[in-house]
């Protein structure tokens, strides 16, 4: 941020959008920190962590349309841990709760990605999906941004938080990937089993 400004807040926060390992509870309070510094301003971080928001949604949101319903379902049969299934759950959630799960997904953390897909794989009208996700993400981003800027006179206080927040990110994220990629391995041997014993 300090290289590039207000823009290279919003690139990382597009990227905290397609790589949700990448938090954006420190992206934001850092950009909202630089420009209490008067490194930016505060209009400049809030329009361009918005655009990032908008952008890495709109990309995630591509994929599923381009894709459309069949090749995303022949495709998440070809991923480790992943099966048809878990994409066609998705999607029926999303044709519940409809166009309200994107703008609330907004505030989600993790969520925030993976409700651009069942979007796109369902058409939702564009100018609906980005009009949502960009206040949705407004929303978000100020909150975060302003207690940053707010805070920045602590700041050597907050980055100790922060970074062991961090840290308690990574490894709930990582645990919850062991977990579940256990838990799909031993449904995976139950089904074998039971196909087999079937044949038998």
């Amino acid at each position: 941020m300090e290289s590039l400004g207000a823009p290279g807040a919003g690139f990382l926060v597009a990227l905290e959008n397609l790589f949700p390992p990448l938090p954006s509870e420190v992206i934001l309070p850092l950009a909202g920190f630089a420009a209490s510094r008067g490194e930016m301003t505060l209009w400049e971080v809030l329009v361009w962590t918005t655009i990032g928001s908008l952008t890495g949604a709109l990309i995630l949101y591509g994929v599923g349309a381009l894709l459309g319903r069949r090749r995303t379902l022949a495709l998440a049969a070809k991923i480790p841990l992943l099966k048809p299934a878990d994409v066609e759950k998705a999607e029926d959630w999303f044709a519940r709760h409809g166009r309200r799960t994107v703008f609330l997904g907004r505030m989600v953390p993790f969520f925030r990605s993976v409700i651009s897909i069942p979007a796109g794989l369902e058409r939702m009208p564009l100018a609906a999906f980005s009009l949502l996700t960009a206040l949705g993400s407004l929303i978000w981003n100020t909150v975060l941004v302003l207690a940053g800027y707010l805070l920045g006179e602590q700041w050597s206080l907050v980055q100790t938080y922060v970074g062991g927040a961090s840290n308690v990110v990574l490894v709930l994220v990582v645990l919850s990937l062991l977990i579940f990629a256990g838990r799909r391995v031993a449904e995976n041997r139950k089904n074998r089993r039971a196909a087999e014993s079937r044949k038998d």
